[in-house]
């Protein structure tokens, strides 16, 4: 008989295909959010779960989680959706996808900083609502970002493939990380010590750091302030590092000229105030949604499965 897996979401067809040839699943029928007892219910007969991000695998769920599912795999690298210490506890795996979204990732922080600098969201609804009048020497100019500073907080591999791309547009970066990576994996890049001294050199600044106590709320109205005036940030890495309150009034204060988000706090109910600035360039959490990058991340989130009901070591878990 084949294992039973549980999987809280609809994933790409060649990762279905592929659970399908080795695995017993246990799936909704539609692609909802699911409650903890819901999510719980596809589990009461599984050895295995796979969920994704939003999903409430907190220490409630594995209070209830049935003692023969050993293993939680994420469709995710971050694993903020899920109590960790109550896994540990438990002697629940927990495998997660990292390494396979570096460049997806990457590319749609490029598409924020390119899309929020040159008004992209504002001309293409002139265009979708034809109001686009002619062609006139003033209209909807941006901000060019060839030859400016930019900055990058969180220089892991994310960062370091937008630093790379970076070089392309010949921009001067500077960034921020725990520790200074080795020469050949700074593209370039100037290295600061502390998040205070990066940021008087950020005409753009790109997030790629983890939620963290530390990092929560950390782009507020003090933060901002040391930042050129001016100054363009864009988000890919979690919604809650930024204080959406704070970030709005800047860009209402004219203090930033834009930002472009593709992650938010509460999402997707995000703060309503960011669709009425028509200096917010918005996307709905794309990041690593590609074909590519989707397949690659529900192959790995199996590959940590496969392991486990194999009796293996987990390839990727934290």
């Amino acid at each position: 008989m084949k294992p039973v897996l549980a999987i809280t979401r609809r994933l790409p067809d060649a990762v279905e295909k592929r659970a399908r040839e080795s695995y017993d699943l246990r799936m909704q029928d539609g692609d909802e959010p699911l409650s903890r007892d819901q999510i719980l219910d596809l589990c009461k007969d599984a050895d295995a779960a796979l969920v994704s991000v939003g999903d409430p695998i907190d220490a409630a769920f594995f209070d209830a989680l049935p003692k023969q599912v050993g293993i939680v795999a994420t469709f995710s690298v971050g694993t903020d959706h899920i109590d960790l210490g109550a896994a540990k506890a438990k002697g629940v795996i927990i495998g997660n996808t990292p390494g396979v979204l570096t460049d997806a990732t990457a590319d749609i922080a490029w598409l924020l900083i390119l899309g929020a600098a040159r008004r992209a969201s504002e001309g293409e609804a002139e265009v979708r609502n034809a109001t686009w009048s002619s062609w006139r020497p003033t209209h909807l100019m941006g901000t060019q970002v060839t030859g400016k500073k930019l900055g990058i907080i969180g220089m892991g591999r994310i960062g370091q493939a937008v630093a790379k791309r970076a070089r392309g547009f010949d921009m001067d970066v500077h960034y921020f990380n725990r520790r200074q990576l080795p020469k050949d994996q700074e593209f370039g890049a100037t290295y600061h010590s502390s998040i205070d001294e990066l940021l008087p050199h950020c005409q753009f600044l790109s997030l790629h750091c983890p939620s963290t106590p530390e990092t929560r709320g950390m782009v507020n109205t003090d933060f901002i302030a040391k930042l050129p005036n001016g100054a363009i940030i864009v988000n890919t890495a979690r919604g809650d590092v930024v204080n959406d309150g704070d970030l709005i009034a800047a860009l209402k204060s004219g203090k930033l000229t834009a930002a472009g988000l593709d992650v938010f706090a509460g999402e997707p109910n995000i703060e309503p105030a960011y669709r009425d600035l028509p200096n917010t360039f918005l996307l709905p959490h794309l990041g690593s949604a590609t074909v590519e990058t989707r397949n690659a991340m529900g192959f790995r989130a199996l590959d940590n499965i496969d392991a486990f009901t194999q009796d293996k070591d987990v390839p990727f878990c934290v």
